[in-house]
C-alpha cells in the first residue's frame, strides 16, 4: 500500500526503535541491526529494458554526457564493503557492492567551477541531492552488483547510487541523471521534511 509521504515522515517521527540498540561501536543511536535487506520504496518498482537504459551527466559540466549500459559497464569497476543505515532504523553491516565510482563519472563530465551539488534522478521521477565534494569520497559508488550478482530490481537495480556514509535515502535507486549544480535544492524526501544533509551519526533524519 502506498503511504503518503507526510504521513510516512509523521509516523518515522513518532516511532521508537522496537528492539534494543545492540552494544556495537558500528551501530548509529537509534538504529538496529538486521541481517535481512528490507525494500523501502515510494512508489512501485519500475521495469527498466537494458537495451534502452541511459545515464545522462548533465548541468554545470564541460561535456554533457550520455552512456547506454554496454558504456557504462565497459568503465573501470570498484568493489565496496560497507555498513548501511535506513532512516526507517534499520542498519545492515558489511555488504558488499561493485560498481563505477562516482569521482570516475564526475571526472568524465567535468564539473564546472561554479558546480558545487549533484541531484541525482531516477526513473520514476525519484530526486535526491548531494555536495558534489562529498559524491565524489572514494566510497561512494554508481552500484549494478551487489553481494556478487546483478543488482535485482527491489533493491534499485540495474543501477543505483551507494552513499554509505548518509542514510540510505540518499542513495538513489534506479538512477538515470547525475545533474551538477551551483546552488542546493531539495529532492523528493528533503521536501517532506527529512533533513537535507542526513548524517546516521548526527540522527539526521528531519530538517
Amino acid at each position: 500500500m502506498k503511504i503518503d509521504p507526510l504521513e510516512r515522515v509523521a509516523r518515522l517521527i513518532r516511532a521508537k526503535p522496537t528492539r534494543k540498540r545492540e552494544l556495537d561501536a558500528r551501530l548509529p543511536e537509534g538504529q538496529f541491526l538486521t541481517e535481512k535487506f528490507p525494500v523501502l520504496s515510494y512508489g512501485p518498482t519500475p521495469k527498466i529494458d537494458l537495451k534502452t537504459w541511459r545515464l545522462r551527466l548533465t548541468g554545470l559540466v564541460e561535456q554533457e554526457r550520455e552512456l547506454d549500459w554496454n558504456e557504462f559497464t565497459a568503465l573501470p569497476t570498484t568493489t565496496i564493503e560497507a555498513d548501511i543505515h535506513c532512516v526507517t532504523r534499520w542498519s545492515k553491516l558489511d555488504t558488499v557492492w561493485e560498481g563505477v565510482a562516482l569521482r570516475d563519472l564526475a571526472l568524465k563530465a567535468k564539473p564546472r567551477p561554479a558546480a558545487r551539488f549533484v541531484m541525482q534522478h531516477s526513473y520514476g521521477g525519484y530526486t535526491t541531492n548531494l555536495p558534489l565534494d562529498e559524491i565524489v569520497d572514494e566510497d561512494v559508488i554508481l552500484a549494478h552488483r551487489f553481494d556478487s550478482a546483478p543488482l535485482t530490481p527491489e533493491h534499485g537495480g540495474p543501477v543505483r547510487v551507494v552513499v554509505p556514509k548518509l542514510y540510505f535515502w540518499k542513495s538513489a535507486k534506479w538512477v538515470n541523471q547525475l545533474e551538477f549544480l551551483p546552488e542546493d535544492a531539495p529532492g523528493f524526501w528533503e521536501g517532506y521534511g527529512y533533513h537535507n544533509h542526513g548524517d546516521p551519526w548526527k540522527e539526521e533524519r528531519f530538517g
